[in-house]
């Protein structure tokens, strides 16, 4: 009985949206919460999950397996396929964020970027920013989390570990592979990489 109750609630939301303009693609793979708020315009793909307190803006794309709970999202925003929008998230007018990334109890700025394969915990980023791929905010020390921030028009390049606490200023860049523990001063580069070793003539073991 339970579960006919879900599936007639889920119907019903379903039906409540696509009369108010929202563009579904499968809505019958889409879940929605009693709470749900969507603006105009919005498209949402399938499997998409939205979980309690989410509320959704004008112009934004929601693409498949993503997962929303307790977040806004503003205007003009992209989001997925196979992202996860975790409580206390902000997502600013025109930025986007892509697949296979997480983001926990954090603004990302206008029109600032995460494309894949990145996690943003209790992170407080600017406009324009570029987070590249492999890019994790190192939050938590063991015994509490910690705040990394990131102003507008950083660069952060692939594969970059952000140690928080942590302030990274306007401007600047961090180059790709890097382990950032101090502050990153404005119009910076900072980089942190070792050596590259090359053995000329180098032979394998044989088995």
């Amino acid at each position: 009985m339970k579960q006919l109750n879900i599936l007639k609630l889920q119907i019903k939301l379903r039906n409540k949206f696509l009369r108010s303009g929202v563009k579904m693609l499968g809505p019958e793979t889409i879940y929605f919460s009693k709470d749900t708020k969507i603006g105009k315009n919005v498209i949402i793909e399938p499997y998409v999950v939205i979980g309690s307190r989410v509320k959704i803006g004008n112009n934004v794309v929601i693409k498949s397996f993503t997962h929303l709970e307790g977040c806004k999202i503003e205007n003009k925003v992209d989001v997925g396929p196979y992202a996860r929008i975790r409580p206390g998230t902000i997502l600013k007018e025109g930025s986007k964020i892509g697949n296979f990334v997480e983001v926990k109890k954090s603004i990302l700025g206008k029109k600032s970027k995460a494309n894949h394969l990145s996690y943003i915990g209790d992170s407080d980023i600017g406009k324009f920013v570029n987070v590249g791929a492999g890019t994790i905010t190192c939050n938590y020390d063991g015994i509490k989390k910690n705040k990394t921030k990131i102003k507008d028009n950083v660069f952060i390049g692939s594969n970059s570990s952000l140690i928080a606490p942590l302030v990274i200023e306007s401007d600047s860049v961090v180059g790709a592979g890097s382990v950032i523990t101090k502050k990153v001063r404005k119009k910076s580069l900072a980089l942190t990489r070792s050596l590259q070793t090359e053995v000329k003539n180098y032979k394998r073991k044989q088995k």
